[in-house]
């Protein structure tokens, strides 16, 4: 066993993180090797067995799901469509440029009355806290839950080995924090955009090149709030982050030696800079496990701060608009979704929409999708009901594993996003063109004739708010 990994401050540092003083009293529901890797319940086991991921030496992570409090997590990373090993052979730029979103949500997280417990990572930051579980602001929040009707699929597909742990409460939870992590998103696009070098995206959607002649961003990452709770975990402080590793990414770009074994570490009593450096050396990590605790902070008042500000903002009109209708049943679907006249969309669109798999799993391709039938008059729930429609058809083939994942979810989380972006005017459209679509590797031209975006833009355009 590695020496950070038997170390006995590192130990109680795990402790905290997993919420008891001991395995035996451990608030997360499961532990998993997870980094880089798509959901696998076989990777699933009990906090109490700790000891097998230690003894392997293996990165780790903890589920959001706990049996005593409500998890509230916002991640912040560089990313490199172009170069996507950018962050660990050079983590001195990409940090740097990260460093006006990071300020900005330190800005908004202490107007609100939040301090969270602040972890720095392979390719950006983390920022976790939570709320108790019975708390009158967990039912505040709870009664948000936007979609009650995809609750019972979310559960339907929880690993039977979590039976017990995670209840329809807590999904319906989950999905109502969505909310509110996407109105803080919001807030930190709008503020940072104009202090970045580089374009500050919600989630990893696809951008054209910036003056290096990259295509390089850096990402509001609230994915995970796209799938159920079972599903996602938060990698724990002091363990190590393999992901170049275990994705193969070291091997397929020849970087073995160029990148560093690094840790995943609390961001205590240093900046960035110092962060680097004391990540990869196993005597300062050491260190620095005996002086920074990782207890996940309750913060219910900076919560319940946040919360009102989102229910007084456009953004939850805009999302009552957005759930004021439901997806067509899905025995409709053959006379709905499925007959949704292609010929008067874009033909790159249009492509879209006939080969889905797996343009339409990417950000960048629900967007574009998005905007386009926004454009067309589509009421933005039943954009979503069509892309959720394709992707309950097996004939595509599809790699995900839809009996883990839910598809009304995916399919609702990135519509939503992509169109509130839209209907708030904080998403300008100025990349719904064909140059930038063709930088982004969405454009598909038709086999005659020409392919036009600039009647969708005007269209959204003019309906966009003074």
């Amino acid at each position: 066993m590695n020496p950070v990994y038997a170390d006995h401050f590192v130990r109680q540092r795990f402790m905290e993180f997993l919420g008891g003083e001991s395995l035996d009293h451990a608030t997360a529901a499961y532990l998993s090797h997870m980094d880089g890797c798509p959901f696998d319940r076989r990777e699933l086991r009990p906090a109490a067995e700790l000891g097998w991921f230690l003894e392997r030496d293996m990165d780790i992570a903890r589920s959001l799901a706990d049996s005593e409090s409500y998890l509230l997590h916002l991640d912040v990373e560089y990313v490199n469509f172009d170069s996507p090993a950018e962050a660990f052979v050079d983590p001195w730029r990409c940090f740097e440029l990260q460093e006006p979103v990071v300020r900005v949500i330190e800005s908004l997280l202490l107007e609100w009355g939040i301090q969270p417990l602040h972890l720095i990572t392979g390719q950006g930051h983390h920022f976790v806290w939570r709320i108790g579980r019975k708390s009158a602001i967990a039912a505040r929040i709870t009664a948000l839950c936007p979609a009650p009707e995809l609750i019972g699929p979310c559960m339907e597909r929880m690993p039977s080995i979590l039976t017990g742990s995670i209840e329809a409460a807590d999904q319906a939870a989950f999905a109502a924090i969505a909310l509110l992590i996407e109105f803080m998103a919001h807030g930190i696009k709008e503020k940072a955009a104009s202090l970045s070098a580089l374009p500050v995206e919600i989630t990893a959607v696809h951008v054209g090149p910036c003056s290096t002649a990259q295509r390089e961003m850096i990402s509001i990452d609230i994915s995970e709030y796209g799938d159920p709770l079972h599903t996602r975990a938060i990698r724990m402080p002091f363990t190590n982050y393999r992901k170049p590793w275990v994705t193969g990414l070291a091997r397929d770009l020849r970087l073995e030696d160029e990148i560093p074994a690094i840790r995943s570490i609390p961001l205590h009593e240093m900046d960035f800079r110092q962060a680097i450096k004391v990540r990869q050396v196993d005597e300062d990590v050491l260190g620095l496990a005996q002086r920074a605790c990782v207890r996940i902070p309750l913060q219910e008042a900076g919560t319940s701060s946040l919360l009102e500000h989102y229910l007084a903002s456009r953004l939850r009109r805009m999302h009552e608009f957005y759930y004021s209708t439901q997806h067509d049943p899905k025995e409709r679907w053959p006379e709905t979704y499925a007959r949704t006249p292609l010929n008067v969309l874009p033909y790159c669109v249009r492509h879209l929409l006939e080969f889905p798999n797996d343009l339409l799993l990417k950000p960048a391709g629900m967007q574009l999708v998005t905007r386009c039938l926004l454009a067309q008059g589509w009421h933005p729930r039943h954009i979503a009901g069509l892309i959720r429609s394709k992707f309950e058809d097996p004939s595509y083939g599809w790699g995900i594993d839809w009996n883990d994942y839910e598809a009304g979810t995916r399919a609702d989380f990135y519509t939503r996003l992509f169109a509130c972006l839209h209907l708030t005017g904080l998403d300008r459209l100025v990349d719904l063109n064909c140059t930038s679509t063709r930088e982004k590797g969405f454009c598909f031209p038709p086999p005659e004739g020409t392919c036009d975006l600039e009647s969708a833009r005007l269209q959204l355009l003019a309906k966009l708010p003074s």
